[in-house]
């Protein structure tokens, strides 16, 4: 049980993408809920998704200027040395102001140097490591945080085994099975037949370009005469050249939210992803740790293409913990411009595969992670 303690003071930091920004939040509303007066500051980087949405969501943030290093040649890695010292020497400011009793990571480049500069000056600190295969930034910072808590067993090949707790990752609010009454509310959400199976296509807050082109070519082609509905999210990066194309489609309906022709409708983002979740038959995805997460938490049959640029291929790492429970199927996206589309009217006109998809991915479920971190936050504050 926590126990009572005021004026909590907690740094949050990370982000650059939804994966690590929704996270974060539901650690932050998870930790409100247990103790209201505490006070919270999310730490991210400048430009980054986060700068907006944690407000938005009710937060303060502070932007640092460090950035990622470049898996290709570029001249932005000419100045990271230099981005790098100076967020160190701002999350110590950060720091000195703020004065946390701990500091939370959540992933990502943008965690390093507030993490760093932290547990320098004594301040402990917890790591929440989504992945099932651990990144760098995570596997340095980890030899100096009190606690880490993970999402995938056996990560003792990353992380002292004594600093482990398994919590699962924390999942946005409202992610279940559907009722048959929220599939319903769902179809009319989105203005769907529910004579039709659909299936969901989402490349993540920032889009994915391999999907939006398999999309693109299959509305073109067969978006008037398939039996098979379509919600299409092909985020924010390709916004304008996703509406030149609908534009360039007979009788394509555009609005200032969404685009439809025929059995496809697409969006930048979707802002109520328990519906889509809810109105799926079956789901096309990325495989970032937090949207497996919540896939689970939602029991939906899932076909995974994990993305070819991230860092370790922890993508795919985390798919095949799935696939080898039969939880899911995994599409390399090298084959995906080949492949997905057979895979994905193959899968769905299967009722029998759904349902098996469907029971193992949910028996995978974690839904409490978000309050087990925030009590494991608030035991290490508590002995301070």
């Amino acid at each position: 049980m926590v126990q009572e303690k005021k004026n909590c003071r907690i740094i949050i930091s990370g982000g650059g993408t939804g994966g690590h920004i929704f996270p974060a939040l539901s650690i932050a509303g998870a930790v409100k809920a247990l103790r209201p007066e505490t006070e919270i500051l999310f730490v991210g980087a400048e430009g980054r998704m986060e700068m907006h949405r944690v407000p938005a969501a009710g937060y303060r943030i502070v932007g640092l200027p460090v950035a990622g290093l470049q898996r290709s040649l570029s001249v932005k890695n000419l100045s990271l040395p230099v981005k790098v010292l100076r967020s160190l020497s701002l999350a110590g400011d950060i720091l000195d102001e703020f004065r946390p009793d701990i500091a939370v990571g959540v992933g990502g480049y943008a965690s390093a140097p507030l993490l760093w500069k932290a547990s320098s000056r004594g301040i402990p600190c917890l790591i929440q490591e989504q992945n099932s295969y651990a990144g760098l930034t995570n596997r340095i910072l980890g030899r100096r945080a009190e606690r880490i808590c993970t999402a995938y067993g056996g990560m003792e090949k990353f992380f002292p085994a004594e600093k482990i707790v398994l919590t699962g990752n924390p999942i946005r609010e409202g992610i279940h099975p559907a009722t048959p009454e929220e599939r319903a509310e769902a179809f009319g959400f989105f203005g769907l037949n529910p004579e039709k199976k659909v299936v969901l296509v989402v490349g993540g807050s920032l889009g994915c370009g391999t999907f939006n082109a398999i999309m693109r070519k299959y509305t073109a082609e067969h978006g008037k005469d398939t039996e098979v509905q379509f919600i299409w999210q092909s985020g924010g990066r390709s916004g304008r050249s996703t509406e030149e194309f609908f534009r360039s489609l007979p009788e394509a309906e555009i609005t200032d939210t969404f685009r439809r022709y025929g059995s496809v409708y697409n969006c930048d983002f979707i802002t109520r992803m328990d519906m889509a979740f809810a109105a799926a038959d079956l789901i096309v995805s990325r495989a970032g740790a937090g949207t497996i997460s919540e896939l689970c938490a939602a029991g939906c049959p899932t076909i995974f293409v994990p993305s070819p640029v991230v860092a370790e291929d922890h993508q795919t790492h985390n798919a095949m913990a799935l696939v080898n429970r039969d939880a899911a199927i995994m599409v390399p996206d090298a084959q995906a411009p080949e492949t997905l589309m057979e895979r994905i009217m193959e899968t769905v006109s299967d009722t029998e595969r759904l349902g098996t998809l469907s029971r193992n991915i949910l028996g995978l479920a974690k839904v409490n992670a978000a309050r087990e971190i925030a009590e494991h936050i608030f035991e290490i504050t508590d002995r301070r």
